[in-house]
């Protein structure tokens, strides 16, 4: 099934594989013929993987993909349309405070076959964090195509840590989502713990020689090591 098809009900469906923080022309290739779904660049000065200090817009185009997603964090918008045509994005991550207004007057000056993703960072289980996620949730239903839960830090970008799972059982979660934060090979079978479980799982730094330089035998491995119902 392709990933633009996807609804609502992802219960049903086999988690797919997002790579992010991507730099490396060869070890892109190599993930394109892995099958992996989704390429993340990002598009984040402060990241040591900030792709534009390896890879012009240009030769993102020029790769051959259908799930190209690009990361931003507190970007214009004119900025971030700008990289998406340069680029060929299909996706638009927004992983900074960018607000409801922000994403609408994005959403509109967008190509209308480009989605939108937007990160929900997770700190503590406790009563208040489930009500703020809540309502982030239900002002962003028409706005914003997928979510993505991710492990709050102090600083933007991912923590490599876990935040507590299990809050999302406790959650009614209306759109498909993506699943972030420290996932690796220990971990990865408590996704089947989750009631309803993420379309897709995005692995960054626990995969990772260094910034930027993914090791693939850990991505191949984590492929064999998945239960069955997961990537």
């Amino acid at each position: 099934m392709n990933f633009m098809s996807l609804k609502a009900e992802t219960n049903n469906l086999l988690p797919q594989l997002k790579v992010c923080g991507l730099t490396k022309p060869d070890q892109i290739q190599e993930l394109i013929s892995m099958k992996a779904d989704f390429l993340g660049f990002i598009f984040y000065e402060k990241s040591p993987r900030y792709v534009l200090n390896y890879l012009k817009p240009e030769d993102i185009a020029k790769i051959n993909h259908q799930g190209k997603t690009g990361v931003f964090v507190n970007e214009e918008t004119d900025r971030i349309v700008q990289i998406a045509e340069q680029a060929g994005l299909n996706l638009i991550q927004l992983h900074g405070d960018e607000s409801e207004d922000f994403i609408i007057e994005l959403r509109q000056k967008l190509e209308p076959d480009v989605k939108i993703i937007k990160v929900i960072r997770i700190g503590n289980n406790d009563q208040e964090t489930r009500k703020k996620i809540e309502n982030t949730i239900n002002s962003h239903l028409s706005i914003v195509d997928y979510f993505l839960f991710d492990t709050d830090g102090k600083a933007f970008g991912g923590t490599g840590k876990q935040f507590d799972w299990t809050l999302l059982n406790e959650l009614e979660i209306p759109l498909p989502y993506l699943l972030s934060g420290g996932i690796s090979e220990e971990n990865i079978e408590d996704i089947n713990l989750l009631n309803q479980k993420p379309f897709a799982i995005d692995i960054n730094s626990k995969f990772e020689i260094e910034p930027g330089n993914k090791d693939l035998e850990k991505i191949k491995k984590l492929y064999q090591k998945s239960p069955k119902g997961t990537i």
